[in-house]
């Protein structure tokens, strides 16, 4: 099973680019014990599953991962023609990778914006990123110096599109007033519902834009949460995955896959089974009962 593709934003004023549902989530890259050649060998994998769009920032693996990913696309140059890469900024971690860093605190000043894309792609070893977003909301920032930023990036050729990550609709909305945004990078699963609910989402229909959609797996808690949430999730997946025969994390998937803002969903995961189970939900369709089943686990309700 090949996993679609997408445009992520379907409105003249940002046209986004054509994104795999399934997106290879690489922050925890540097945890994984793979040496480049593992590397290049699950991208290839990922590949052959129709994965094609990866999820990078600056400050995975202490500003490392990126620079484990470039190594391994150097061995094989040719694969960025085959794929997207996502990557993101705006955070600024005390580490000794960053030593000019006294406290951790968010920078979205054009400066930084420009110096973190350029990093960007001498670390990954390429020459443009698909996709920049920043990576969480700044109380300082400032809407027209991000945009200038952009516009430089975009015009340099370094950046082809762009978006935001963790937003609230009122933050997107300032942003998306100076320079198109593309997407909206949100936490969303059977476990974190709120998105359906605050307005994010709704948000995202109404401009035609896909979300990209973090920890869909409630970064594991799926499979060992035992609060009264948890365990409820947990059945409710389990009499859903035994209905259709495949994986709870499929079934998972599948939940926010359905949601009519087509999301894409970042997997979390070095073990390329885990992989395959998130590409084989894009083939799922749950009944409505099924998907409301999920909810009024989570919720501990029924429906009004």
């Amino acid at each position: 099973m090949q996993t679609p593709r997408l445009p992520i934003s379907r409105t003249p004023s940002a046209e986004g680019p054509e994104f795999s549902r399934i997106v290879l989530g690489l922050w925890r890259l540097g945890n994984w014990n793979m040496s480049a050649q593992d590397r290049l060998a699950f991208l290839q994998q990922s590949l052959e599953l129709g994965i094609t769009t990866t999820d990078h920032a600056d400050i995975y693996g202490d500003y490392r991962a990126e620079a484990l990913f470039g190594e391994a696309l150097a061995l094989q140059p040719s694969l960025r023609d085959s794929i997207e890469i996502v990557s993101k900024c705006g955070i600024k971690l005390v580490s000794p990778n960053r030593p000019a860093h006294q406290l951790q605190h968010y920078d979205t000043g054009r400066a930084h914006i420009i110096a973190s894309a350029e990093k960007s792609l001498a670390n990954l070893h390429t020459d443009y990123l698909d996709l920049l977003l920043i990576h969480r909301p700044d109380p300082l920032m400032d809407a027209d110096e991000i945009a200038e930023a952009f516009t430089r990036l975009q015009q340099d050729g370094k950046v082809k599109h762009f978006g935001v990550s963790n937003f609230t609709p009122a933050q997107f909305e300032l942003l998306a007033s100076r320079f198109p945004l593309v997407t909206n990078q949100i936490e969303l699963s059977v476990l974190h519902m709120a998105p359906l609910d605050d307005g994010t989402l709704d948000q995202c229909q109404r401009l035609a834009i896909s979300p990209m959609i973090w920890s869909a797996l409630a970064g594991g808690r799926l499979f060992n949460d035992n609060s009264e949430q948890g365990l409820r999730v947990r059945k409710a997946l389990q009499t859903v995955a035994a209905e259709l025969g495949v994986a709870i994390s499929t079934v998972a998937i599948a939940w926010i896959l359905q949601h009519p803002s087509r999301p894409l969903v970042l997997t979390g995961s070095g073990r390329i089974e885990a992989v395959r189970e998130a590409a084989a939900a894009t083939a799922v369709t749950l009944t409505r009962e099924q998907w409301f089943s999920l909810w009024v686990a989570s919720a501990g309700r029924n429906v009004a």
